[in-house]
Parts: C-alpha cells; structure tokens; sequence
C-alpha cells in the first residue's frame, strides 16, 4: 500500500515537473504573450524508465512558431539517464533469470501502462549492457600496469575459441588484459591478442613469467610475439590432472597430497626435495610404465618432470631472476 502511494505521488509530481517545461516554452496556459517562441499541441503518451522496466505516461506536446515540436528537457534528462539496462545486470548478477526478471520487480502502479520487463527485453538490456562494458574493456589503455605474470588460456563458448590474457601485477592484483574470438586455438590468434596487449601499452620491459595450458598455439605465439622475453610455465591445474589421469584410482589421493604439499613448500629447495620423495615412492610402487603425454620414458620420471616447472610459479624471482 504504501509502495503504491509513492509510486502516485511520483507520478503527479512527474506531471508537474513537466508544465513547468511547458510554461517555460511557451508561457502559462490561456493567457497571451507577443514574445511567444512556442505553443502548446495537446499531449502524447511517452515512455521512460520506471521500476525495472517501461512505462507509458502523459506527456505535453509543444511545437514551435515553425511547426517543429520541442523535447521537453526533463524527458531528455530522464531518458538519458536511463537505469533500466544497469537494474537488469543487476538481477541477473544475484541470480535472478531473463524468464523470471518480471517477477523479482516491484508491482507497478494500478493502471499503468508498462512494458520492457518480458524475457526477450530483459536479455536485449542485458546485451546491451554488457557490450558496453566488454566494449570499454578491450580498448583501454595498459600503459601503467606494472605485469609481473602473464597467464594465457582457452575457453570454448558457443562453439567459438575464446582466448583469455590474464596480469598479475607487481601489487599482486589480477587483471583481466583483454580476449581475442576465433574459432580454435591457433598460433594466429593468440598472436593477435598478444599484439593487441602491446599495442594498447601494455609495458614487457624484460623477462616475463608466461602461465599457458599445453596448447601449443599459444606457445608458438608467445614465441614469436615475446621470443627470449617470455619464461613459460604450464598451468598447475593442468599438471595435477595430467599427472592424476596417469595412476590408478587407488593412488590418486595420496599422489595429489603430495603435490600440495609441494606446491605450498616455502621454499625452492623444500619443493624439490619433496617431489623426490615422490618420485622415489612411485618408482619403488611400480609406477614405472611408458607414460602416453611425453613418450616411452618412465611413468615416475615423467610425473616429477611434468611438476618440477611448476614450483617457479611460487618462486620465479629466485628461480628464474624476473624483476
């Protein structure tokens, strides 16, 4: 009840604010001025930005001496500050669906006209929001991002590529660099986005600690593009389950403990010291077969040298004299 009562009274006020435009176009009604620039021409529903959505109000026409109609201003500001795209962002970020936008906003005021709360005006809101802010992403400038870690990877979306740059600055902050659209993961393209980064600014004043998965046109790209700049270090979720699909169910669990506790040594020689713990526990349990990703050597010896790089991700100061 309440709700509906500001609701009203917004809307009377809204009236108002518009005869105010009116009478400042062309002076207060019934009464006559030689000075007269323009004259009023009936009313016409319009539509503004309302609660989520689109409602239809009342709007005074005013025309010119020349027959040319004027926009008030307070529709001009209204429509321009338009919040409806914003709130639809909004609701779909907390979890809210195109199909049940409607439902999540407040009721509108008893017979008024309103639209643009449906499942197809809430996903074009939604698009068009979100090209904007994708839009603003990928062209702004990098020129002062301090990158300490460039981490590069490949999605698929809607059966596209997608290639992602993400930097992880010298303050430890993540940032998303930029992303390039194809349709695989080729060299080309990810040379194309390597590009892109530099020529928007972004500064590899020396040597760069480059995170990839095994794809290999991301690494010949970083090649090309980096050359001797680029330090590259394979992702250490894609080792782990490298590594894991390797062994029997039975020994996965205690293999992946093994690792994170590795990985979260605090120093460069605690790390290796501990992986040849467990290189020596595989060979001593018979985890001595062909390995399929890197070709007839043993298993054990493939895990431990599929894992070693890793640890420069903890330690690439000291292990591979960045900065």
């Amino acid at each position: 009840m309440l709700c509906g009562w500001v609701q009203q009274v917004g809307i009377s006020a809204l009236k108002e604010l518009f005869e105010l435009d009116v009478v400042q176009l062309a002076g207060p009604k019934g009464k006559h001025s030689v000075k007269r620039s323009h004259y009023r021409w009936g009313t016409a529903a319009i539509t503004l930005p309302f609660g989520g959505r689109r409602m239809a109000v009342g709007c005074p026409r005013v025309r010119g001496l020349d027959g040319a109609e004027e926009q008030l201003q307070s529709v001009v500001q209204f429509r321009a500050a338009d919040p409806v795209p914003a709130r639809v962002l909004n609701q779909i970020l907390l979890g809210v669906s195109t199909r049940g936008y409607e439902q999540s906003l407040e009721p509108p005021p008893a017979a008024m006209v309103v639209r643009g709360a449906s499942k197809s005006a809430a996903s074009r809101h939604l698009i068009a929001r979100m090209t904007d802010k994708l839009r603003e992403q990928l062209k702004r400038r990098l020129d002062e991002l301090e990158l300490l870690v460039l981490m590069l990877d490949a999605i698929e979306v809607a059966h596209h590529t997608v290639v992602v740059a993400l930097g992880i600055l010298t303050d430890g902050r993540k940032v998303v660099l930029g992303l390039w659209l194809g349709s695989t993961e080729n060299a080309a393209l990810c040379t194309a986005l390597l590009n892109d980064l530099l020529e928007r600014g972004l500064k590899i004043d020396g040597r760069i600690l480059c995170v990839i998965d095994g794809g290999r046109g991301i690494r010949k790209a970083l090649s090309d593009v980096l050359g001797d700049l680029a330090v590259v270090q394979r992702y250490r979720v894609h080792k782990k389950r490298n590594i894991l699909d390797q062994l029997p169910p039975n020994r996965k669990l205690y293999v992946a403990r093994m690792l994170a506790a590795a990985w979260a040594s605090d120093s460069a020689l605690l790390a290796r010291r501990r992986l040849r713990t467990l290189l020596r526990w595989l060979e001593h349990n018979g985890e001595n077969g062909a390995a399929a990703i890197y070709g007839p050597r043993p298993r054990a010896r493939v895990i431990v040298d599929a894992i070693w790089n890793s640890v420069a991700v903890i330690y690439p100061a000291c292990l591979l004299g960045l900065r």
